[in-house]
C-alpha cells in the first residue's frame, strides 16, 4: 500500500492506494496558509487519517519546483508560507517510511501515462488548466522533470503582453472579460453569446500553447486537465483552428489530444513516485 497526496493552494487530497485502486481517500480545504507550521500540521494530520500498517511509502505532488534529491520544495504556488520547506525530511521524520516529492502536474501526467488516457504512448505532455497553466512531460516512457523540476513550464513562455499562462488559465477571464472562468462556463452552458465568445478566444490561445509544446517536444499525445477542461466543448473548435498554421502540418495531424477523465489521476501519479 502507498499513500498519495495532492497538495494544492486551496485543497489537500490524500489517499491510500493499492496499485490502481484507491482504498480510502480524504479531502480537506487548506487552512492557515500564511502559517507554515499550521499547514504542516494539517498535512500530517490528513496523511495520518489514511495511514495504516500496510503503507510502505508516501508520494506527494506539490505546485512548485522541487529539489528531487532532497525533497525540498520552493515558493509553493498560492501557499505564501511555503518559501523553502524540507518536505521529504519532515514527513519521513513523522512517519518513518520513504517519501518522494514532485511537482503536482508531473504527478498528473505520470498518472495519465500509467493509469489514464495516455497509456500506451511513450511521449506525452500534460497541460493542466486551472488558476495557472502547468505542464508535465513524459519522454521515452519516463517522467522528465529537468534539473530543477521546472521542465514543462510552457505557461511561462513570453506571449503578447505577458506570457502564455495569462491567456490559457482561469486568469484570462477576469483580465479580458471582467468575469471568472466559472461564471463564463455557467453562462456559456446557458447559451450566452458573450460567454461563448470568451471561450472561443480562450481556445485560440490554447492553440498557441499546443503549438509551443509541439515545437519544443513534438509528443505523440497531449493530455488536457485541470478545472477548465470541463469547458472543452466550448473551446475545442477554436483551439484546433488556431493550430492549423503549425509549421509541420503532418506532425500536427498525427498528434493525439485527450482530455483527462479521472479527477483523482494526480493521486495515482503521486503513488507512482514510490517504486
Amino acid at each position: 500500500m502507498v499513500i498519495a497526496v495532492d497538495l494544492g493552494g486551496t485543497n489537500i487530497r490524500a489517499g491510500r492506494l493499492d496499485n490502481d485502486r484507491i482504498m480510502v481517500q480524504k479531502d480537506a480545504p487548506l487552512k492557515d496558509k500564511h502559517v507554515l507550521q499550521k499547514t504542516l500540521d494539517q498535512l500530517i494530520s490528513l496523511i495520518s487519517s489514511v495511514m495504516d500498517s500496510t503503507v510502505t511509502g508516501i508520494g506527494i505532488g506539490v505546485p512548485s519546483v522541487v529539489d528531487l534529491e532532497t525533497g525540498t520544495v520552493y515558493d509553493v504556488t498560492n501557499i505564501p508560507s511555503w518559501k523553502k520547506v524540507e518536505l521529504k525530511t519532515i514527513l519521513e521524520s513523522s512517519f518513518n517510511i520513504p517519501v518522494r516529492v514532485n511537482n503536482d502536474v508531473n504527478c498528473f501526467i505520470l498518472g495519465e501515462h500509467r493509469y489514464g488516457v495516455a497509456r500506451g504512448y511513450s511521449s506525452v505532455v500534460g497541460l493542466a488548466m486551472g488558476t495557472g497553466l502547468g505542464g508535465g512531460i513524459i519522454a521515452n516512457n519516463q517522467l522528465y522533470a529537468g534539473r530543477n523540476c521546472g521542465a514543462g513550464e510552457f505557461g511561462m513562455v513570453p506571449y503578447l503582453d505577458e506570457n502564455i499562462e495569462a491567456y490559457c488559465s482561469g486568469g484570462f477571464f477576469p483580465k479580458k472579460f471582467n468575469t471568472t472562468a466559472r461564471d463564463a462556463f455557467e453562462k456559456a452552458t446557458a447559451g450566452d453569446h458573450s460567454a461563448l465568445e470568451s471561450w472561443k478566444q480562450f481556445g485560440f490561445h490554447m492553440g498557441v500553447a499546443i503549438k509551443t509544446v509541439m515545437y519544443t517536444y513534438d509528443p505523440e499525445a497531449i493530455v488536457l486537465g485541470g478545472s477548465l477542461v470541463k469547458a472543452y466543448k466550448f473551446f475545442e473548435d477554436s483551439m484546433k483552428s488556431s493550430m492549423m498554421d503549425f509549421g509541420f502540418p503532418e506532425s500536427m495531424k498525427r498528434l493525439k489530444i485527450f482530455t483527462s477523465q479521472n479527477n483523482n489521476i494526480a493521486l495515482f501519479g503521486a503513488a507512482s513516485l514510490i517504486a
